[in-house]
Order: structure tokens, then C-alpha cells, then sequence
């Protein structure tokens, strides 16, 4: 083959394989185009003032350089309802939980066009979660009542409840682990000290389990359940220590246990990587997942009204004097440097994240 011939062919092959590059790379393009306004951002729920008014969301570019707010209202034009207690999400939606108001608006995660409003069957609903496609949402029911808690079934296809789980009273946070749904009980207004462990196979309480007064936070570490107990207060006449506890998910029994101080109240249990986080006495502490005992010293000072923790951050709120604007500041977890501090509505809570 001469030269020329030989220079023929190798462009001739460029030409083919760029092509054929081209047609397979076409063919698993990613396509990153937003699906709305408030995709691949952070979502931050308002309570509002208490018994008046309504709750807002609020919403924050990936970056953390924008802040909206109000984004619902101004989307749709109407209020969520008074005390945005809390959001979760199934697929595209989100479900916006409103406390006093006992209901659950649903929207476009990423448009947060309204598609639907659940008000049946709930009563002073708290937070939401879906197990597969299946939502489960805790009831305190009438707050006074201790005998009428309930965890509600949602059908997420026809946007209704479908059953209630009668439960313990005082109904919070809920994780779940595989068919396993664990729920705190805190007490609502009184105290309570039990985890529900409710199947969702048969959508019935499978057993309860015995923890430290007023249970207030619940994370998964894949392995452990740890239940973070903020203990009576000391307006109560009866005060008594928080405690943290470690739950084996295997066996669902308590493998151990630490007591705080007697007149110390944790609260806001998260994690992150291999570290607990929680706040005590306007201070932020850490704890190895390994460790053999409550860390003695605090990485962050600061009394925060909510804790988040993901991917190397965390999102703590400050509330403020509950009546004006409060804020959220992100912190690196490597260093605990602040990263930004930003203005919120009133009440800051949940901090999600819409990806």
C-alpha cells in the first residue's frame, strides 16, 4: 500500500469511528435539563406563626447562592395552611405536611404545581414517609387524647388515605428500614418513652420498644437504629435525663444505652457518614457510630431550633424569636467552618434535598 493510499485509509477509519462515537454517545446522552424551576436544589419548610397565619417553603440553588421564597404561593397563588410541620417525597411529588390545619398538600416536586389536597382522615398530622408506594404519615389525632394516635396509610395513586395503624400516643419521626417502619414517640402533649415497629407487609404494629422519655429523633445507620431521648423537662415537676439508644435492626432489641446528665435534653439526632450529630445546651456534638461512650466536648456552638446532615454538611435553623424571619446556616463537617448563613421564614424546620 503507498502512501497516499495508506493516508486515504486511516482517514477513512477517523471518519467511521467518530461517527460510530458519536451515534453511541447520542444514544446515553444524560439529559440534565432542570424538570422545573426548583430542581436539583434545597427545600426548607416554614411553620409560620403558630395559630395563625400559614407556613411557607422555601427554596435554595445547589450552590447557595439564591434563596426564594414562599414558593408555593407563588406558584399557585394560595397558602399551604397553618404550621408546615414537615415534607417528604414519592417519585416527582412532594407531600407538604400542615399540622394544624390536618392537611397534606401535594405538588410538583420540581414545578411545586398543586395536583392534590388529603384532608380526610388525618388529624394533626406530623411527618411523612413512603415505604415503596406506600405513604405512612403519623397522627397525634385530638392532643389531649392519648387513646386516639394513629398512623395513616396514603394510597399514593389516588392521593387518599386508604387505613389507619392505631398507635402509642404522640406519634414523631419515622425511618424505615426494608418492610420495617420505625416510629418515636415522644408524646405529643404529654411523654412518652416507646419506638413502634409497624410491618408494612401486614400495615399492623409488630411490637414496641422501650426507650428513654420523650424519644425525639430516630436516624439509621444501615445497621443500628439509634433513638435519641430528650427526657422530661423541668417545668414538669418531674424532670428526667435525656439518654441515646442503640437498637440492633436484626434482633429489635436494644444493644445499648447512654444516659446523659440529669438535667441535660438532647435533641435533633442526625447523621452522616459514620458520625451521629445532636444538639445539648447550646452546643453541637459528634459521636462515632463506634464509640463506647457520649463525647465530652462539642464541635459547633450554637442552640438550633433543627439539624440536617448530608454529604458532608450540615444545615442547622435558628428560629429566631419564632416571630420574624429566622435563618439556616451550613457548616462544613471536615473543619465545622461556616460555609454560608442564610434568611428563611418564619420558623425554619426541615431542610430536604430536591435531586
Amino acid at each position: 500500500m503507498n502512501l497516499i493510499k495508506k493516508i486515504s485509509y486511516l482517514l477513512a477509519i477517523t471518519i467511521i469511528s467518530s461517527a460510530c462515537s458519536s451515534d453511541d454517545d447520542a444514544g446515553n446522552v444524560i439529559d440534565d435539563t432542570p424538570q422545573g424551576d426548583f430542581d436539583n436544589g434545597i427545600l426548607v419548610t416554614n411553620e409560620g406563626p403558630f395559630g395563625t397565619g400559614t407556613g411557607t417553603v422555601s427554596f435554595i440553588t445547589e450552590d447557595l447562592s439564591t434563596v426564594e421564597e414562599q414558593i408555593f404561593q407563588t406558584v399557585n397563588g394560595s397558602d399551604l395552611g397553618n404550621i408546615v410541620q414537615s415534607l417528604g417525597f414519592y417519585e416527582d411529588q412532594a407531600y407538604i405536611v400542615a399540622n394544624n390545619s390536618s392537611k397534606i398538600t401535594v405538588v410538583n416536586r420540581y414545578t411545586f404545581e398543586e395536583i392534590a389536597v388529603i384532608e380526610n382522615d388525618l388529624e394533626n398530622p406530623r411527618y411523612f414517609l413512603t415505604v415503596g408506594d406506600t405513604g405512612y404519615v403519623t397522627n397525634w389525632g385530638d392532643p389531649f387524647d392519648n387513646s386516639d394516635d394513629y398512623v395513616a396509610v396514603i394510597d399514593l395513586e389516588t392521593q387518599t388515605v386508604s387505613s389507619t395503624i392505631p398507635v402509642s400516643f404522640g406519634p414523631e419521626r419515622l425511618v424505615a428500614n426494608g418492610d420495617k417502619l420505625y416510629v418515636a414517640h415522644s408524646g405529643g402533649f404529654d411523654y412518652n418513652n416507646v419506638v413502634s415497629l409497624i410491618d408494612t407487609n401486614s400495615n399492623t404494629v409488630d411490637t414496641t420498644i422501650t426507650v428513654g422519655d420523650v424519644p425525639n429523633s430516630v436516624v439509621l445507620d444501615g445497621v443500628n437504629l439509634w433513638v435519641l431521648c430528650g427526657g422530661k423537662p423541668a417545668f414538669t415537676g418531674n424532670e428526667s435525663n435525656g439518654s441515646m439508644y442503640q437498637i440492633n435492626t436484626a434482633t429489635d432489641i436494644v444493644s445499648q444505652s447512654f444516659d446523659f446528665g440529669a438535667t441535660d435534653h438532647p435533641s435533633n439526632l442526625v447523621f452522616d457518614a459514620s458520625d451521629l450529630y445532636y444538639g445539648l445546651n447550646g452546643e453541637v456534638y459528634q459521636m462515632k457510630t463506634i464509640a463506647s461512650g457520649l463525647p465530652t466536648s462539642s464541635v459547633l456552638s450554637g442552640s438550633y431550633y433543627s439539624l440536617t446532615a448530608n454529604d458532608g454538611k450540615l444545615y442547622a435553623t435558628d428560629a429566631a424569636d419564632f416571630q420574624s424571619s429566622g435563618t439556616l446556616k451550613v457548616f462544613d463537617l471536615l473543619d465545622f467552618s461556616e460555609i454560608t448563613s442564610l434568611e428563611m421564614g418564619i420558623i425554619p424546620g426541615g431542610v430536604y434535598f430536591n435531586n
